[in-house]
């Protein structure tokens, strides 16, 4: 006998969404779930159908594989059982127990009390040549530490957390409610399975304390703006002896006076003389390591032109590569002219060509061209 369509046995169409195909699913489960139709053999054996149909469309993979094979797909048993509800019955239909009631069903574990502590995180700035060099930095985090008094357990010395009478040590207690068996959290010990009767007076029974710590954190050299470190166990300590979370120190780097980082790369920006970018020379500029580099400037050099310092950048993270050093030159105008320092220029103005300043002569004869074609009669 050949199996309905999964999609026709959800009512739903082939195009169906997660959420319209769930939809269905949670109002067909409700119909003919066998608490709600006792004796009913057919009831049982549609129920059947329907949770076998929902546990392959819910999955994506699943689902594709039978939308291009149908239910040749699972005849090997690799899909959902023909005959009673299958190994993944249980978390199928808690998915229905999630949406309507906020929990899931039956699969609740005690941890014993014992809680995670919280990560933690921690911003520090750093100078670009700490970044280059690399440094041990000590800092201080006030955080939560183990207890010392009761060992992290919460229980005053000579006494231990007892379980929880109310749910057996479990952490979650069960109701029945109709032809559902719903679990929720343990309102006496909060989900932990256990209660603690004497606490603490140190930390009153929370099994941890509030201390100020010195933590010495390596930096390696060429770290960028943003890099994040991660310190294991270095968080907060744990509830009751719980693990302790991580700490997350967040690096940026301050602004430098004469360096702008580009990733492996440095620029700076050095200010000549006229006359030296007209007639050439040169000049030196310090390195991020200390040391100082010349630069020769070619005579006729044009504000904005960059020259590259191979090796002279910052060093890259976990490599032995290092970048470059670019350095861009800014033509500075003279300014507080004497007088005799504005008739040498006229002078040299009058004696100046299309030779001496060929791009102002270039643009300003293409302007005078575009004038000139506007005023033509039409």
């Amino acid at each position: 006998m050949s199996k309905t369509c999964y999609y026709e046995t959800l009512s739903v169409t082939r195009t169906a969404t997660d959420s319209e195909i769930k939809t269905s699913y949670r109002k067909l489960a409700m119909q003919w779930h066998p608490d709600r139709n006792p004796g009913d053999k057919s009831a049982e054996g549609k129920f059947k159908e329907i949770s076998e149909a929902y546990d392959v469309l819910k999955d994506g993979d699943k689902r594709a594989a039978y939308d291009r094979f149908g239910h040749a797909a699972f005849e090997q048993g690799n899909g959902a059982s023909a005959h009673g509800f299958g190994s993944d019955f249980g978390s199928a239909f808690s998915d229905i127990f999630e949406g309507i009631f906020g929990m899931a069903g039956g699969r609740g574990r005690s941890t014993g009390g014992r809680e995670r502590g919280a990560d933690l995180r921690y911003n520090m700035e750093i100078t670009l040549e700490d970044a280059y060099y690399g440094k041990t930095a000590e800092i201080r985090i006030p955080t939560s530490v183990t207890c010392e008094v009761c060992s992290g357990s919460g229980a005053k010395a000579g006494t231990r957390p007892k379980a929880c009478a109310t749910c057996g040590g479990h952490g979650r207690v069960r109701q029945a409610q109709g032809f559902f068996t719903l679990e929720r959290t343990c309102p006496a010990c909060h989900g932990r399975g256990q209660v603690i009767e004497d606490p603490c007076p140190s930390c009153a029974g929370s099994g941890r304390v509030t201390r100020e710590r010195m933590l010495s954190v390596n930096i390696p050299q060429g770290v960028e703006d943003g890099t994040r470190i991660r310190l294991a166990g270095e968080g907060e300590a744990g509830l009751r002896g719980g693990g302790a979370g991580d700490l997350y120190i967040f690096l940026s780097l301050a602004s430098h006076a004469i360096f702008q980082r580009d990733g492996a790369d440095l620029h700076c920006r050095v200010p000549v003389s006229m006359v030296t970018a007209a007639l050439g020379g040169e000049f030196e500029v310090p390195s991020i390591d200390g040391s100082r580099s010349k630069v020769k400037v070619p005579s006729g050099t044009q504000s904005g032109r960059r020259f590259r310092l191979q090796g002279k950048g910052m060093p890259v993270l976990r490599s032995k590569q290092t970048g470059d050093m670019y350095v861009q030159v800014v033509v500075e105008t003279p300014q507080n002219l004497t007088k005799r320092q504005r008739e040498l220029l006229q002078e040299f103005h009058k004696l100046s060509s299309t030779e001496t300043q060929p791009e102002s002569t270039g643009f300003f004869t293409r302007v005078k061209e575009l004038f000139d074609i506007g005023s033509r009669p039409q």
